[in-house]
């Protein structure tokens, strides 16, 4: 019976013990503008709507910290002017 309460107390604990948070994927969104012919198709399909147009109708990101990672833009860009990577982290100033 004190094996069975012990099992139960365990149990519970381990329903109870906060897991930390999983630190959300960052992605860079690259556009070669020189390729880009302002179509406007990435900015239509990104749904997370952070692709917005400059003055001269080529895209820009908004706020890249929004963006997901999904690739919608770069697999509907005709031009082959969109590129999605990771984020990675800058140790130091002159990283690239």
């Amino acid at each position: 019976m004190a094996e069975k309460s012990s099992e139960k107390k365990s149990s519970c604990a381990q329903k109870n013990r906060k897991t930390a948070p999983k630190k959300k994927k960052k992605y860079d969104v690259s556009f070669y503008h020189d390729w880009c012919k302002a179509c406007g198709i990435c900015m239509a399909f990104c749904p997370q709507k952070i692709i917005e147009a400059d003055k001269n109708g080529k895209p820009v990101i908004s706020e890249k910290d929004k963006c997901v990672g999904c690739r919608f833009c770069e697999i509907h860009c005709p031009d082959f002017a969109i590129t999605v990577s990771d984020r990675k982290l800058h140790r130091r100033r002159n990283d690239v």
